[in-house]
């Protein structure tokens, strides 16, 4: 259980990470049956992790792993790491869109590389979110204090969630529906 709203506050968007992966997985599955997913679903999955979590989420947690390994030295490998992969996921994560975009715009592309990318993309994510819930999030929690908490606040722009916040944007309101019916 997260006592510190920082931290509850990535474990909700940790969440919907999860979802939206899940429900990008589904996309990548139907892919390899032969059939043609929903590119437009799996492109907007795409485009919301990359303006959301790759410009404000992990901005927030590199500069609050970088305060923690200053104060933790046990963990200062796993967020050396973690910081390595906010990159990997950033780069995977183009890859994969311009992929789809070219798939979309009904371009020449092999099924295999789009589930490559897709897989990678998959994997480093699944994992990555799984490494800082289990190892990182509890030692922030303990040892960082309310000036860490702040600058990793401060670490990215203000900026309301586009898909999940109170005010989300029209491009995303197919992903929301679909979202809406999957958890119906």
């Amino acid at each position: 259980m997260s006592h510190h709203p920082a931290v509850a506050a990535w474990r909700l968007e940790h969440e919907y990470f999860n979802r939206l992966l899940h429900l990008l997985q589904e996309q990548v599955d139907v892919l390899y049956t032969g059939e043609t997913p929903n590119y437009e679903l799996m492109l907007d999955i795409i485009d919301y992790l990359r303006d959301y979590a790759d410009q404000v989420h992990h901005p927030r947690e590199d500069e609050a792993f970088r305060r923690l390994a200053q104060r933790s030295a046990q963990h200062r490998k796993v967020l050396q790491r973690l910081h390595q992969e906010h990159r990997v996921i950033a780069k995977a994560g183009e890859n994969l869109r311009e992929l789809l975009q070219q798939a979309e715009n009904d371009s020449v592309v092999s099924r295999a590389e789009i589930e490559v990318a897709a897989a990678t993309y998959l994997v480093y994510w699944g994992n990555h979110i799984a490494r800082e819930e289990e190892e990182v999030l509890p030692a922030a929690e303990k040892l960082l204090t309310e000036s860490d908490w702040a600058a990793a606040r401060d670490a990215a722009p203000a900026m309301t969630d586009p898909l999940f916040g109170s005010d989300p944007q029209a491009r995303f309101r197919n992903l929301r529906r679909r979202i809406s019916s999957e958890a119906a």
